[in-house]
C-alpha cells in the first residue's frame, strides 16, 4: 500500500479514537494501527494513553480483574504459538479473547499478518482453507485448535459477519468497517438475499473445512468428498474465479480416476505439529452459563506448559472468572453475543436447507465415528458436538415440513420448492 493512502487511512482512524467513548472501537482500532503505521510511535502512545498495558488481574482466591491484552507483543520472546480455526461465523473470536484475557498477550487474524506483516502474537485466527481465508502467517504456527458451531448458527452469522463489513472485497474495504463489527443483527431481507447465492453450497464447504483440518490437510473435493488432486483443491478454493460447473469433479479429475493422497504443504511444512486440532472447542457450550466455565477450561488447558506462554498464564483458579468477565459481564471485544436485533432463530431455512445440513452432518458423524477414529478424543469430542447440533436441526426440519414453523414467501424456498411455487425458476446455486 503507497504512503499516502496508509497516512490517510491512520490519520482517520486516530481522529475516530480520539471522538470515540466506547473502549471496544479504541481496542479494536489499535490493534490493527499498532501493525499498520510504520513506526507504531503516536499509535502507540495513543494506546498506552488509553488502554492499560497489564494483565487480568489475579486478585487470589480465584478472583480477577479482566484487562486489555498486550497489543505490541515483544519479539524477543519465543512463544508456541495456536492457531485458531473455523469457518467464518465469529465463533474464533469468542475463543482468542478467552486466550487473550487468559495470558495478556493479544490475538492478531490471517489477513493481517498477510497484508501488515509479521508480528510475534502468539495467537492466530484463521479461516483457510476457507474461501475467506488466507494462508498468511507463513510458518508461526506450532499447534492447531478447530472451533466447531452448529451448521445453522454458523450460516447466519457468516453472513452478518460480510454484512457488518459492507460485504467487503478488498483489506482495506473491511478495515474502514471494522467499527461495525457484532453491533447488530442485518435485515433479513438481506439475508434470504446472500443465502440464495450461497448456502447451499456453503453447507459442503463446512464440512469440507471439518475434513481438512481433522484429517492434517488432505485435498478432497468438497462436493463429491472424494481424494482430489492438488490442481483441482486449488481450483475449489477459487469459487468467485471458476464456477461450479467447471470446477466439477467429474469434469477436472474423472470420477474413475484414481487419485494418490495429497496434503496442503502448508499442513506439510508450516505447523509444527501439522494440522490436526489438539482439541476441538464448542462456541455453544462457552457461552452457556452451565457449560461455558468447562469449555473455558479447555481453552487454558491448551496452553498450559507451552514456551513462552506458561510464563504469562493466569492462575487456575482464575480461569472460571476469566470466562465470568468475558461472558457474563462482557468485558473486552464485542462477539455475536452482543448482537441487537432479530435472533438468529428468527432467520428462517426451507426443508432443503434443513435436509442439505442433516445430510452433511449424518455424513459427518458416520465418518468420525468409524474404527479409524474411535481412539481419538478429538473425533469422539466431535462426533458429540455434530450430534447435538444434528438433533436440532432435525426437530426444526420436522417443525418445517408438518407446517409448525411457517415460512414467508420471502424466505429462502431451495430450488425444487421455488420451482414448485414460480414454475422454471430456479435460484443459482
Amino acid at each position: 500500500m503507497k504512503q499516502t493512502q496508509r497516512k490517510s487511512m491512520l490519520n482517520r482512524s486516530i481522529t475516530w479514537i480520539l471522538k470515540s467513548k466506547k473502549s471496544l472501537g479504541i481496542a479494536i482500532t489499535i490493534t490493527a494501527l499498532i501493525s499498520f503505521s510504520n513506526s507504531g510511535h503516536s499509535v502507540r502512545k495513543i494506546a498506552n494513553d488509553y488502554l492499560p498495558r497489564e494483565l487480568s488481574l489475579y486478585l487470589g482466591d480465584g478472583k480477577c480483574i479482566w484487562q486489555p491484552p498486550i497489543y505490541d507483543v515483544p519479539e524477543n520472546i519465543t512463544f508456541t504459538k495456536t492457531l485458531i480455526a473455523g469457518f467464518p461465523s465469529g465463533d474464533k473470536r469468542l475463543t482468542f479473547v478467552q486466550m487473550e484475557a487468559l495470558t495478556g498477550l493479544s490475538a492478531r487474524d490471517e489477513w493481517d499478518f498477510a497484508f501488515l506483516g509479521p508480528t510475534n502474537q502468539p495467537f492466530i485466527k484463521a479461516n483457510y482453507p476457507h474461501h475467506e481465508g488466507i494462508w498468511g502467517w507463513g510458518d508461526r504456527a506450532d499447534q492447531v485448535i478447530m472451533i466447531v458451531r452448529n451448521i445453522r448458527r454458523t450460516m447466519v452469522e457468516y453472513h452478518d459477519i460480510l454484512w457488518d463489513i459492507g460485504y467487503a472485497k478488498t483489506f482495506e474495504e473491511a478495515y474502514e468497517r471494522l467499527d461495525q463489527l457484532y453491533a447488530e443483527r442485518p435485515p433479513r431481507s438481506d439475508f434470504y438475499v446472500w443465502r440464495d447465492e450461497r448456502v447451499m453450497d456453503e453447507i459442503h464447504w463446512y464440512g469440507w473445512f471439518i475434513d481438512y483440518y481433522m484429517e492434517g490437510g488432505l485435498m478432497r473435493d468438497m462436493f463429491t468428498h472424494k481424494i482430489t488432486t492438488p490442481e483441482h483443491w486449488y481450483m475449489l478454493m477459487q469459487p468467485t474465479r471458476y464456477t461450479k460447473e467447471e470446477m466439477a469433479y467429474d469434469k477436472i479429475v474423472g470420477n474413475d480416476t484414481y487419485v494418490s493422497p495429497s496434503y496442503d504443504p502448508h499442513c506439510e511444512n508450516d505447523v509444527t505439529a501439522g494440522c490436526e486440532p489438539i482439541q476441538i472447542i464448542s462456541a455453544e457450550r462457552l457461552v452457556e452459563t452451565d457449560t461455558g466455565p468447562a469449555e473455558g477450561r479447555k481453552i487454558a488447558e491448551v496452553l498450559v506448559n507451552r514456551t513462552g506462554i506458561k510464563n504469562w498464564l493466569i492462575e487456575e483458579d482464575a480461569w472460571e472468572c476469566i470466562w465470568t468477565e468475558l461472558i457474563v459481564n462482557k468485558k473486552g471485544l464485542k462477539t455475536f453475543i452482543d448482537r441487537d436485533g432479530f435472533t438468529e432463530r428468527e432467520y428462517n431455512f426451507s426443508e432443503e436447507m434443513l435436509s442439505e445440513m442433516i445430510d452433511e452432518l449424518n455424513r459427518l458423524v458416520v465418518k468420525y465415528s468409524g474404527a479409524k477414529w474411535t481412539s481419538r478424543p478429538t473425533a469422539n469430542r466431535l462426533v458429540a458436538l455434530l450430534n447435538e447440533h444434528l438433533a436440532l436441526i432435525e426437530d426444526e426440519y420436522e417443525e418445517v415440513a408438518g407446517g409448525r414453523r411457517l415460512l414467508a414467501e420471502d424466505d429462502f424456498l431451495g430450488p425444487k420448492t421455488r420451482k414448485a411455487l414460480y414454475g422454471g425458476f430456479i435460484a443459482k446455486e
